[in-house]
């Protein structure tokens, strides 16, 4: 089967080029089907893959396939060749499996959109370009699938581009990850110059080895952490992220949770033996840079009024989480984070598309409320992603969660007081949105006339097909964390599962007092969360205590504004300077040589006669020249 690990990314492109060629002809729902198939097949296939790697010894764990040659120039050797390993399976099955759930339920979001062909079209591009991200044996083949789902980014982002708040989110999307692309093409210049190679197996090696020097293995994993800053949406680099809801809700559901945003931290996962021979203050730098990220965003969402937006900025908060993780070297809390993650995010937004679409597209949370009795499934399942994310024990994102506290403790407190602030937050914030979401009057049918309703306006529930999605991603939320509890090495699941990838840089804190007072710790964060679950539901439900909501907060701390300004403003004019210094004295410069060489190239063309004549009478002159210089040399001297 492992000789199979290149249908993982080929059944998602089958279906673009199929949609590519017969879209039209397809039609809805066909081509939807067809693209949800594509990707389930992918998640079968990967499913598959990970059992015969499981039956494996944990040591033999690697599969390298190549395709082909792709860059034989020189010393440069680059394969176009696909990893199986633990890590990249892990990537492949849950993009896959939520991937699909996300296209099922797209069929029934999307309904009716005259572009419904097109959209599934971008959506199996997206699946490809990550799986080629993820499954890559290189850095150029990752850097492929990396600028693809910056493309498609912009696709999906923009879909509805005849709204100018949609075409203006593409373009943001697509050019603030420029910025994080150069930091991954320098990783990879610095990588090949030191290693002479670009595959993972012989950058890590030299790491472990001893080969490759810290000050360059310092530079790689900064310049790949401003990659991951890009991608991921970390501080400076976050503006894109929130904006992306402005696309249909599926594609917020896939970048959020399953795609793109994952990149960062699983680069930063991969390279994890270059981290730890890097100089300490680089983890410092990530983890600090996270934390400080989370807390933000946190922040930033507590003052939203729009559904998606509040689980825009919840993204951004927990993805800074996840590269706490990376920075106290706890890589597989950072992957077991990722994963609940998707879960309970995906769980989330399509929950919100749900809610969206029974509100005929409102997404004002002040004119919603009420709705779980009109909205039984989509409540229900909503209530539990809520309860994962606020980090309410069983559900999957407390355990995950829990376990970057722990190592983040043992790097220092001050990065876990801070964490555990952005905890409490998330948990006011999340309760906060399905107070006034779910519960309390209902506000809609004061806005009925802004929906063109005739009368009382009255949500109504989404059709199953997407609601099954729903419940699926809701058991997931339950149950994922099951794949790595903290009572023993009994329950490690992932560590164990993960160990041939993550044992050269996992933090061993074994004999902190952190992990001796592991319990007290988890015990501490269990009060943490029900303390803001307790403050929200004082404020927005029982009206204890006046909400606040400040207009700092509302508007991100004017951060976006300020640089939106700023390129509007300074910005502009220094990239009109630079554009006229290019044109006038870049190109000036060059052209100027060209006109001249042109200009001496007809002069002497003139010379060129033809006649015999001219050209004897030119060499007598020649020769006359000559004796006179000669003359004149002989007097002087």
């Amino acid at each position: 089967m492992l000789d199979l690990i290149w249908l993982i990314p080929a059944l998602p492109l089958v279906g673009f080029i199929l949609i590519l060629l017969f879209g039209r002809l397809l039609g809805e729902p066909k081509s939807g089907i067809l693209a949800a198939l594509m990707v389930a097949g992918s998640f079968v296939v990967s499913v598959a893959v990970f059992f015969e790697l499981l039956s494996m010894p944990t040591e033999e764990r690697h599969h390298v396939l190549t395709a082909f040659s792709w860059v034989p120039i020189g010393s440069l050797h680059v394969d176009l060749a696909f990893l199986a390993d633990p890590l990249s399976i892990t990537m492949a099955l849950f993009v896959t499996g939520i991937g699909s759930l996300i296209h099922l339920y797209a069929i029934g979001y999307m309904h009716g959109d005259p572009k419904f062909s097109k959209f599934f079209l971008y959506l199996n591009l997206f699946v490809f370009s990550m799986l080629m991200l993820v499954m890559g044996e290189n850095l150029l083949v990752t850097f492929l699938g990396w600028e693809g789902v910056g493309t498609c980014s912009y696709f999906l982002i923009s879909f509805w581009h005849t709204r100018e708040s949609a075409a203006t989110a593409g373009k943001k999307a697509f050019v603030t990850n420029r910025v994080g692309d150069w930091g991954v093409m320098m990783a990879m210049f610095l990588a090949f110059g030191a290693t002479g190679t670009l595959s993972y197996a012989g950058i890590n090696h030299a790491a472990e080895s001893g080969a490759l020097s810290a000050v360059t293995a310092t530079g790689i994993a900064m310049m790949l952490f401003i990659g991951a800053c890009g991608k991921s949406a970390q501080l400076p680099l976050y503006i894109w992220l929130p904006d992306a809801m402005e696309g249909p809700t599926p594609v917020s559901a896939l970048i959020h949770a399953a795609t793109m945003v994952t990149a960062g931290v699983f680069v930063m996962t991969r390279i994890n033996p270059v981290l730890a021979i890097s100089y300490d203050w680089v983890p410092t730098i990530i983890a600090v840079v996270g934390v400080a990220t989370a807390l933000f965003a946190a922040t930033i969402a507590v003052a939203q009024t729009d559904i998606k937006k509040v689980l825009a900025y919840s993204t951004v908060s927990q993805l800074g989480f996840m590269f706490l993780a990376i920075g106290s070297g706890a890589y597989v809390a950072a992957i077991f984070h990722m994963v609940t993650h998707a879960f309970f995010k995906a769980l989330l937004f399509l929950g919100s598309g749900s809610v969206i679409h029974g509100m005929h597209h409102e997404q004002d949370m002040r004119k919603m409320g009420a709705l779980r009795v009109l909205m039984p499934v989509t409540a229900l399942t909503f209530i539990i992603g809520w309860l994962a994310i606020a980090g309410v024990p069983p559900f999957a994102g407390f355990w995950s969660k829990d376990e970057i506290l722990l190592f983040a403790f043992a790097k220092s407190p001050i990065l876990y007081v801070v964490g555990m602030i952005t905890a409490l937050l998330t948990a006011y914030y999340m309760t906060r949105q399905v107070i006034m979401v779910f519960f309390g009057e209902a506000r809609w049918n004061d806005h009925s006339e802004e929906h063109g309703a005739h009368g009382d306006f009255k949500p109504h529930e989404s059709p199953k097909v997407m609601l099954a999605p729903l419940v699926v991603l809701a058991g997931l939320s339950i149950v994922g964390g099951a794949m790595q509890l903290p009572f023993s090495s009994k329950t490690h699941f992932l560590e164990k599962w993960l160990e041939p990838v993550i044992e050269f840089g996992e933090a061993d804190i074994h004999k902190s007092w952190a992990y001796e007072n592991k319990y007290l710790l988890l015990g501490i964060a269990i009060v943490v969360a029900l303390s803001g679950i307790a403050a929200s539901y004082m404020v927005y439900s029982k009206k204890k205590f006046a909400a606040i909501e400040p207009n700092v907060m509302a508007q991100g701390w004017f951060y976006d504004k300020g640089i939106s300004n700023f390129m509007g403003g300074p910005g502009r004019k220094a990239f009109d300077g630079i554009t006229w210094a290019d044109r006038t004295i870049v190109d000036g410069a060059v052209n100027g040589v060209g006109k001249l060489v042109q200009g001496a190239g007809g002069f002497l063309r003139k010379g060129q006669t033809g006649a015999v004549r001219s050209y004897a009478a030119a060499v007598g002159l020649g020769v006359v020249a000559l004796l006179v210089w000669f003359f004149v040399r002989g007097v002087v001297l």
